[in-house]
């Protein structure tokens, strides 16, 4: 672990021996991200900061520095047989935090994400991706994810409807992310947000931006940093040794099956922040539900969730909204359609939950979604998406009769073939 008298006392010692600490920085601000980053090395000068540049990565030319407080220790130019930032993750990221612990097993790291990278895209290569035939975790303790977001710039981005190709910055040819779908699953994986700076319509502003974040990821543990005056000893003292992350908390769209808070139900405004949780056992109608996408979206900075449609019984469909664009796809199958003998294939937790809240006609299957606005009405949204579900005597027909519906949705969630 590190020896630097100033280093949290925490940082890098684990139950199974010490090993060098990692902490993840990630924000779609690279001033604020740096800025944190630079106090945090102020406070550790046994700490390294690992930072890639991607702005040629779609040229296959990625620049790696790496740092300390003294000053620069690498500056490198990488080129990749492909240029994208899976293969930046597995083929330079994940080796060069291998080599430095290796050759640093004294100094912790922490790694300074490019701006459209997402920090659960890290999250599972270290998962899954191997170095040297070992996994990183044998090398390296995962402290903490850490998102940076700057207060003056927030509730522009989150609104945003510019997409990555638009604006310049993809980091592929195939990446079609938005920027505000970026801005948020920066957020939302991370256990840790530090609100930078002040927001540029004053205090009451800074405070509402507070609110939104902690409605958005009430998982999370915020940290509010001014950005004119830095305690950098404070700052590592948040943010470095924690342990607060968790590499079996499942990503945000599938924390509610897996039985984690999806979000919080908090119908009246705090500076003007709402959510709601609409929650039903009931599925949608998929003609009612289609006609008020647009409506029930219309004043909501994020929503997210899982749902199930009457006509498409066996599908559990994904529901993500954020920068004036909704997502549906597939997250696979209800665990009431699914075999016995693939029910290993899930998680223990998402088995779990499902046996907590099963029910003897719907068995798993349940609509849980979460709106996230300002001013929002929790009574007119509730009352919406309620008259979408079927009524009495459509569920009386019987889900022969739910299949024959039209569906406006058809095709839009494919599933691939059980098998035997």
């Amino acid at each position: 672990m590190s020896t630097s008298p100033l280093a949290p006392a925490t940082a890098g010692t684990t139950a199974s021996g010490a090993r060098p600490s990692l902490t993840v920085l990630s924000g779609f601000w690279p001033a604020a991200t740096y800025a944190v980053a630079r106090a945090l090395l102020a406070a550790d000068p046994a700490l390294l900061l690992v930072r890639h540049d991607l702005a040629d990565v779609r040229a296959g030319t990625v620049h790696r520095v790496v740092r300390d407080r003294s000053g620069v220790r690498e500056d490198k130019r990488i080129s990749l047989a492909h240029g994208c930032v899976s293969c930046t993750l597995r083929e330079d990221v994940l080796p060069t935090l291998a080599r430095l612990a290796r050759d640093h097993p004294d100094r912790d790291l922490v790694l300074m994400l490019p701006e459209v990278v997402e920090p659960e895209a890290v999250a599972a290569a270290c998962a899954h991706c191997l170095v040297d035939g070992a996994p990183i975790s044998d090398l390296l303790h995962v402290d903490s994810y850490v998102t940076v977001v700057d207060a003056e710039h927030l509730l522009d981005g989150l609104a945003s409807t510019d997409d990555l190709k638009a604006l310049g910055i993809h980091a592929a040819a195939d990446d079609d992310r938005s920027l505000a779908d970026v801005i948020v699953r920066q957020i939302e994986y991370a256990d840790t947000i530090v609100l930078w700076g002040q927001s540029r319509d004053g205090g009451y502003d800074t405070s509402r931006l507070a609110v939104l974040l902690g409605r958005m990821t009430p998982w999370a543990t915020q940290v509010l940093v001014d950005g004119d005056v830095v305690d950098a000893r404070a700052l590592t003292r948040q943010l470095r040794g924690t342990d607060r992350h968790r590499p079996e908390t499942p990503g945000v769209l599938v924390r509610g099956l897996e039985g984690h808070t999806l979000g919080l139900h908090e119908p009246h405004p705090d500076c003007g922040v709402v959510s709601v949780v609409f929650r039903a056992r009931r599925p949608f109608h998929p003609g009612r539900l289609h006609a008020v996408l647009e409506e029930v979206n219309a004043e909501v900075i994020r929503s997210r969730g899982h749902l199930w449609l009457a006509s498409q019984p066996e599908t559990v469909v994904a529901w993500e909204f954020a920068g004036g664009g909704l997502s549906l796809g597939s997250l696979g199958r209800w665990l009431a359609f699914l075999p016995d003998a693939r029910w290993d294939e899930v998680s223990d937790h998402r088995r779990l939950a499902a046996a907590l809240d099963w029910d003897p006609y719907y068995g798993d299957r349940h609509q849980h979604l979460v709106f996230i606005g300002l001013d929002l009405d929790p009574a007119g949204l509730h009352r919406t998406l309620a008259r979408c579900l079927l009524t009495d005597a459509e569920l009386a027909d019987g889900e022969q009769t739910w299949r024959g519906y039209d569906d406006p949705f058809t095709g839009c969630f494919p599933l691939a073939d059980l098998g035997p």
